[in-house]
């Protein structure tokens, strides 16, 4: 009978230690990205709800779904990673700042790059200049300063950092590879339904995850990426009036209009589908190893070893050099 009682006894711990981890008192990272993963579901179905029955206006009615999923993932980073938020890359270290003012001059520059050989070689023409509204342009500044904070809080602040800890048992390097993989494999997928959409639109986009992941696991922090991001749509979109992942904007500075190649020029879906967008996101990950490299000294670290390595809340002080760290059987 003791046989039995034992048996079912390890049966349960078994059961649960598929789903929990006690060494770090919370969920494995498979069932905190699904609860963290359907949070954002219900926040970002909320918002729009909530937009449509309160008939809010753009840019509020655009933005409040974006601001409810942002809110549902630090919901879910506290209460159900039990993480510090800074575990997302919200630190305000030393640093911070001038990472978010490289970065915004990054996407300006990036643009500026694709915007002038594409008129070099007469692959873009000038359609117009000082097109729409000042309240418009102000809109969709706001937009994609909202995008820009809450698609990287998402796709690297949760979605890299949990897959990075799940996969910590093969090694750090080979985590933190993966991790930036995945979340860049998502932020394409993600993009792959918008307007005009194709295989090489979304083979642009989730090369230009990995770029902006790159800014994440070398820094450990989200500013240089939420820098880029949010320059490199408005650059895009009001400075010189390409289509924003197939969603045109409506106001720009100059408005340049496609004429070459789609495979260059990306077509209606805007830079990041041709080889123009490839290129000047090759160029910035460039520019991004660089920038730290200059930043920190050389030689640079491969990434940010607070990537793989979790800062719970109940350690106090983000304490994360418990023995169970090192022990894989403890792993997410």
């Amino acid at each position: 009978m003791n046989r039995v009682f034992d048996a079912a006894r390890a049966g349960r711990a078994a059961v649960r230690s598929t789903v929990w981890n006690d060494a770090e008192r919370r969920p494995r990272a498979p069932v905190r990205l699904g609860v963290a993963l359907l949070a954002i579901a219900v926040a970002l179905v909320g918002g729009g709800g909530a937009a449509g029955i309160l008939g809010l206006s753009a840019p509020i009615s655009t933005v409040l779904p974006m601001l409810a999923v942002a809110g549902a993932t630090l919901a879910a980073a506290r209460y159900v990673d039990r993480r510090a938020l800074a575990d997302l890359g919200l630190r305000r270290e030393t640093g911070w700042l001038a990472d978010l003012v490289a970065g915004l001059a990054l996407g300006v520059g990036l643009q500026t790059a694709i915007a002038g050989v594409g008129l070099a070689a007469g692959w873009f023409r000038v359609a117009g200049t000082l097109v729409g509204t000042a309240a418009g342009f102000g809109a969709v500044l706001l937009v994609f300063l909202v995008v820009g904070v809450y698609e990287e809080l998402v796709s690297r602040g949760l979605l890299l950092v949990n897959v990075a800890e799940g996969l910590r048992f093969a090694g750090e390097r080979i985590a933190v590879g993966g991790a930036l993989a995945v979340s860049a494999g998502v932020f394409g997928l993600l993009h792959a339904g918008n307007p005009g959409a194709s295989l090489a639109s979304t083979l642009g986009v989730t090369f230009a995850g990995a770029f902006l992941g790159v800014g994440f696991v070398l820094t450990g922090r989200l500013s240089f990426p939420v820098g880029v991001h949010v320059s490199w749509n408005a650059a895009q979109g009001l400075l010189y009036g390409f289509s924003v992942s197939g969603l045109g904007v409506g106001t720009a500075v100059v408005d340049l209009e496609p004429t070459g190649p789609a495979l260059v020029t990306g077509g209606s879906f805007g830079p990041e589908a041709g080889l123009l967008g490839v290129g000047a996101i090759a160029l910035g990950t460039v520019a991004t190893v660089a920038w730290v490299r200059v930043r920190e000294g050389l030689p640079a670290r491969p990434f940010d070893p607070r990537i793989a390595v979790p800062e719970l809340r109940w350690r106090g002080g983000g304490d994360t050099n418990d023995d169970d760290n090192g022990d894989d059987s403890n792993e997410r």
